[in-house]
């Protein structure tokens, strides 16, 4: 369906918002992309250089850090500088982290490149952007396009996944360091061509608005954010969606992500055939995401996320039985469930933080969504660990599973907040979260 806006009795165009929306999707699948990268090269550096899975999955686990805590601090970015110069700064520090691993010779190196640079670059448009942009832009369909703009984190994932195996097994690991540059570097003029800041720019309302938007006021980023975290932080529906999203990333991002393709391959899969596997999870999500925003705009969003985690720790239950040198159709039933699930979590958390924070709720999103990462760097490395103490990755999976029945019962604890006053100029209105 064509969304379009009335300009003049004899004039209609496309409203600037879906323009914005669709460049904002081609960034928000470079930066998924880029960060997934890690878990595919995993094996080839442990061949090549010798170094521990447990080492290795130190850098990825500071790459998911950081990709947490820079959100919140990014979204205040956002509002201070405007969302084009930030993620054009943070696509270069992705190409530049990237090409540097070519050079490296010690694990230290790999924490400094993957996990320092890139997991800086790929926070900054990490799932706050999503918010940002959507608060920003939107007042109509904001769970539909918080669904699109968060499936393009799955769309990375399909279209690099299988080329970055296939080239780190045919030409070797650097090859596939060297495509991610080079893909950052291509999207740099896109977003700084085609970006814009905010709808007054090009002279319209947010799409859906019958009057400007109250914005948070600007000033010292990192003073916006941590002012943000410390008022959030007073009310339990805050505690309650960053404990559930910790979980939610610990069993995407963190384990499965990150351990999925080397678990199949300890049992036997060739490596290109488990990163196609976790790419069809990336197909699904597209699907899965983009149905959960449009559910988030019919449902009560606490009892979708429930649905949501009970599922999921059900699935994660029955993966260790699954692996084996050829996926079956258990497996790959698995992939396409688990697809649908992954990070369908994100527009209803979305939903919630809005309604409880206003027009805070980009930067106190970027907050939760740093307890994501925070829950998925810890795994990553546990995993890592329990892979090399007992050789294989199963107490992780069924660990993960306990959690995600865990985050069904913070989901259903979060109480409808108040209604949210409007700020005044100049002024930000308290959280009111309950």
């Amino acid at each position: 369906m064509l969304h379009v806006i009335e300009t003049s009795p004899e004039v209609r165009r496309f409203h600037p918002a879906w323009w914005v929306a669709a460049v904002a999707f081609v960034a928000l699948l470079g930066a998924a992309a880029f960060r997934s990268v890690p878990g595919v090269l995993m094996n080839p550096l442990h061949h090549e250089f010798g170094w521990p899975h447990g080492t290795i999955s130190l850098a990825v686990s500071l790459n998911l850090l950081l990709y947490g805590l820079t959100a919140p601090f990014a979204a205040a970015l956002m509002a201070r500088f405007g969302i084009r110069v930030v993620t054009v700064c943070a696509l270069l520090l992705v190409a530049t982290g990237s090409g540097l691993t070519v050079f490296m010779t010690a694990s230290w190196q790999l924490v400094l490149c993957w996990g320092l640079l890139v997991g800086l670059g790929t926070g900054s448009m990490a799932l706050a952007f999503v918010s940002t942009v959507v608060d920003r832009w939107f007042v109509a369909r904001r769970g539909l396009v918080s669904g699109v703009l968060t499936a393009a984190s799955a769309t990375g994932q399909l279209v690099f996944l299988p080329l970055v195996a296939h080239l780190a097994g045919a030409y070797g690991w650097r090859s596939a360091s060297l495509l991610v540059t080079a893909a950052a570097l291509a999207i740099v003029p896109l977003v700084w061509l085609l970006l814009r800041d905010r709808p007054a720019d090009v002279g319209v309302l947010a799409y859906g608005a019958s009057e400007p938007l109250p914005e948070p006021r600007t000033g010292n980023a990192a003073a916006a954010a941590l002012t943000a975290l410390r008022d959030a932080a007073h009310t339990p529906a805050f505690w309650l969606l960053a404990a559930a999203f910790a979980i939610c990333g610990a069993s995407t991002n963190g384990l499965v992500n990150t351990h999925f393709v080397p678990a199949a391959h300890d049992h036997g899969m060739p490596q290109t055939t488990a990163a196609g596997l976790l790419a069809v999870i990336g197909v699904f999500d597209v699907a899965g995401t983009v149905l959960s925003g449009w559910l988030t705009d019919r449902f009560n969003p606490r009892i979708l996320l429930a649905v949501y985690y009970t599922l999921r720790g059900a699935s994660l239950f029955v993966l260790p039985q699954l692996f084996a040198p050829t996926p079956g159709a258990q497996m790959v039933l698995f992939v396409v469930f688990y697809g649908l699930d992954w990070i369908a979590t994100v527009p209803p958390t979305m939903a919630l933080c809005r309604e409880h924070f206003g027009p805070r709720a980009s930067v106190v999103f970027g907050w939760v969504f740093a307890s994501h990462q925070i829950g998925a760097a810890a795994i990553a490395s546990i995993a890592g660990v329990v892979r090399d103490q007992f050789g294989d990755y199963a107490a992780a999976w069924y660990g993960a599973g306990l959690l995600c029945l865990l985050a069904t019962a913070f989901s259903l604890s979060v109480r409808k907040a108040r209604p949210v006053p409007h700020a005044e100029p100049g002024k930000e209105p308290a959280a009111t979260g309950r």
